[in-house]
């Protein structure tokens, strides 16, 4: 295997610095480099392709762990509508059009649904290097097409398990397709509230001992362990590395994690895409050229059509619609993964798999050219379109900058729904790990100290164990939000709403009593009415116990601050608080911040005298210097190197003062190049200069000698006969015969000797 790792990394090097060279995204480049060492071009004896596939699993891993660093269920919800129609709408649309698509091409149902799956999900690390190339990152649509794509990603793993249903059994089961959504749904927000409760809290007391090796080996094995349960729990390794990701993302380490495993990410992504490359056969590629067109046609169109339509739905303007459209004109990573499961499991045709790739490499290719298209598209559009379809648009943007008001009814449904889900989920997942790891084993070990014919005891410790972990949790399902605004609110508009929030409370309550009910019936054989009489009666004792009331509002909290815990270490850290930022998109203004590099030639120069206000349009709102923030700088406040600059304004503005900036940083370059390059390399090197008569500084003290002013040197001994003064004082004597013994630059001492 280290034979077929060298030759795979030696390859991936060489095409990828190609790749810099020609400005293309390194992914091609690792493709590629997987073709030319594939056994398809060099033959099998160069790489086993058995060892570069397992490489390519592990490399699935750690690239899903990555993915799940960069996403953020707490941000998910926070997107609001677009994200979410957006994402629907794509993949509602390019699903039905990939299923439809290969159908016609005459595949059967299962490779024709395979690529549907495949073609409705753009590629998150392309749209990124696109943008960042383009300079676009900062502009409106860009925040758009990151929120589609978070979304698509959480989507892609629900559809893998969804696909992984309908393979094995070669149909469509709505009934199936539930239970392993609802399967699905239980596993993620388990973990995702056990995580936040254990893992923040666990390297908050760890954290004086987590320097950077440590948090690595800490997070790569948290990674493999999730890892290790999601396969226990009949999901795919892939999964349980994206959920592990996401729940370290909401950690106050987040950040640090992900720049360490930066270089993780980077070595396995190379060997996954090396591997997948290694997939592709040239001729498979000539014999499909022409599916490999028309669905490379297919995936562009679609998602421009399928992406502008959901963003307009969502209340975005036609501008923004179409940009962000535009940039996600491209097959993304998830669908390497999909096609190469799909294979393994053997439910598709193995031609697949080389022609989405070969349509993924296109459509990467073509992302910058068609970012570049989606102005001249839109103006054209518009130019087009007619005047009652752009008015409703146009109604359609305005009705999205105004506050829906949300019954006071359906506000507090939504809260007591989720917690409910919430609390009992937790307790079903806690009841069935404890049911099967730990109860038999306690039971017999109780009953081993008791007499003959007292095996009731084992049973009753075990009961009693179970319902005390359980008891915080039943606690809160049952009496969550009992004294909400919303709640008091209802209970003092009338007898009407009070018989319906007593309503919802018995419903709760009896939610409570069957999970203790079923905790009793699992030790012992009771009739109906003892078995709910015994339930009432603990469900009660729960309600009514001041020690169970303190413990689950101590673990709400704790639960609260780990999750808020990177929110507020981010809003401490914020340039510009998030509600000053939100009042301003409702004005078509957004912020956006840029660091001044040390060439650049604003450096040094007041804001009154570069009159950005004037130049560009744009308004500089704060200037983040270390930890000195500078808010609404006035004109005689100068900028110096790697400062942050905060500014205000529209898309338009804060591109023509990226793009001053930009001219600034070149200006900068070419007066330094202009200098000469020996001021630069210039070192500080020890002379030895011996005084002789007739030099200007002979019979001086140090201090007027002023060597120093001229030669831009430090004095650091003077040898005097057989006495050598080291770093003298000021005061001591510069004698004809001393040997000065300097530190500076050579060619500017060259002023000290004798003209």
């Amino acid at each position: 295997m280290i034979h077929d790792l060298g030759i795979i990394m030696l390859v991936a090097g060489a095409i990828s610095l190609l790749c810099k060279w020609l400005k293309q995204p390194v992914v091609l480049g690792y493709i590629v480099a997987g073709l030319l060492a594939g056994p398809y071009v060099c033959g099998s004896s160069w790489v086993n392709v058995e060892s570069a596939e397992t490489w390519g699993q592990v490399g699935v891993i750690f690239l899903l762990f990555s993915l799940g660093l960069e996403f953020s269920f707490k941000k998910l919800m926070q997107m609001g509508s677009t994200a979410f129609i957006g994402c629907i709408t794509i993949v509602i649309g390019m699903m039905s059009v990939g299923f439809m698509l290969g159908r016609l091409m005459g595949w059967n149902e299962m490779n024709a649904l395979f690529l549907g799956g495949m073609l409705c999900m753009s590629s998150t690390t392309i749209v990124f290097k696109a943008l960042d190339d383009l300079g676009l990152r900062q502009q409106k649509f860009a925040g758009i097409c990151f929120g589609i794509l978070v979304v698509e990603d959480l989507f892609a793993v629900v559809l893998m398990v969804l696909l992984a249903s309908i393979a094995v059994k070669q149909q469509f089961d709505g009934q199936e397709m539930l239970w392993q959504v609802t399967k699905l749904a239980a596993y993620l927000l388990f973990w995702f509230v056990a995580g936040i409760m254990l893992i923040p809290t666990l390297l908050k007391k760890f954290r004086e001992y987590l320097n950077d090796e440590t948090m690595t080996i800490v997070a790569l094995g948290l990674c493999l362990g999730m890892v290790l349960l999601a396969q226990g729990a009949g999901f795919s390794e892939a999964l349980g590395a994206f959920v592990m990701g996401s729940i370290l993302a909401e950690t106050v380490e987040a950040e640090r994690i992900e720049h360490l495993m930066g270089p993780v990410k980077n070595l396995f992504g190379a060997i996954f895409f090396v591997s997948v490359g290694m997939m592709i056969e040239p001729a498979t590629l000539a014999t499909y050229w022409l599916p490999i067109t028309i669905i490379t046609l297919t995936v562009i169109i679609g998602q421009i059509v399928f992406a502008s339509l959901g963003i307009v739905l969502s209340g975005q303007p036609l501008k923004v619609a179409m940009q962000s459209a535009f940039a996600l004109t491209q097959v993304g990573e998830f669908a390497f993964i999909i096609a190469q499961f799909g294979e393994s499991i053997g439910v598709t045709e193995k031609f697949l798999y080389p022609v989405v790739v070969a349509v993924s490499v296109i459509t990467t290719f073509l992302t910058p050219y068609t970012l570049r298209l989606a102005e001249p598209a839109n103006r054209w559009v518009e130019a087009h379109l007619p005047e009652r379809l752009r008015r409703r648009i146009e109604n359609l943007s305005k009705g999205h900058d105004t506050i829906a008001q949300h019954s006071i009814w359906k506000a507090l449904l939504k809260k007591v729904a989720l917690s409910v889900a919430i609390y009992f989920i937790v307790s079903i997942f806690v009841m069935t790990f404890y049911f099967q790891l730990l109860s038999g084993w306690l039971v017999d070990m109780v009953n081993q100290f008791m007499p003959e014919g007292y095996d009731w005891v084992g049973r009753l410790v075990g009961l009693l164990l179970i319902l005390v972990i359980l008891a915080s949790f039943i606690y809160k399902m049952v009496t969550k939000h009992l004294r909400a605004v919303e709640t008091r609110r209802l209970w003092i508009e009338g007898s009407y709403h009070r018989a319906s929030i007593v309503a919802l409370f018995v419903a709760r309550l009896l939610l409570g009593l069957s999970i203790i009910i079923f905790c009793i019936s699992h030790y012992f054989t009771l009739t109906s009415g003892m078995l709910f009489g015994i339930a009432v009666l603990a469900v009660f004792a729960m309600l009514f116990s001041k020690k169970i009331q303190q413990q689950s509002t101590f673990i709400e909290k704790s639960f609260m601050a780990n999750l808020s815990a990177r929110e507020v270490e981010q809003e401490r850290k914020r340039a510009v608080k998030k509600e000053f930022e939100n009042a301003l998109l409702s004005f078509d203004l957004h912020l956006a911040d840029f660091e001044l590099r040390p060439e650049s030639t604003y450096c040094g120069r007041p804001l009154m005298e570069l009159d950005l206000r004037r130049t560009c349009g744009v308004t500089v709102v704060r200037i983040v210097r270390g930890g000195l923030n500078v808010n609404i700088p006035g004109g005689n406040e100068r900028v110096y190197p790697h400062d942050r600059i905060v500014v205000a304004g529209s898309d338009e503005q804060i591109h023509r003062f990226q793009e001053l900036l930009e001219n600034a940083d070149r200006s900068g370059t070419e007066q330094i190049a202009q200098q000469g390059l020996d001021s630069r390399r210039a070192t500080v090197s020890l002379e030895q200069l011996e005084v002789v008569a007739g030099m200007p500084f002979c019979g001086k003290t140090v201090g007027e000698s002023k060597i120093r002013e001229m030669a831009q040197c430090a004095i650091l001994g003077i040898e005097h006969g057989e006495e050598t003064i080291m770093n003298p004082d000021a005061s001591v004597i510069i004698n004809e015969g001393d040997t000065l013994i300097l530190a500076g630059e050579e060619k500017k001492m060259q002023v000290l000797l004798p003209q």
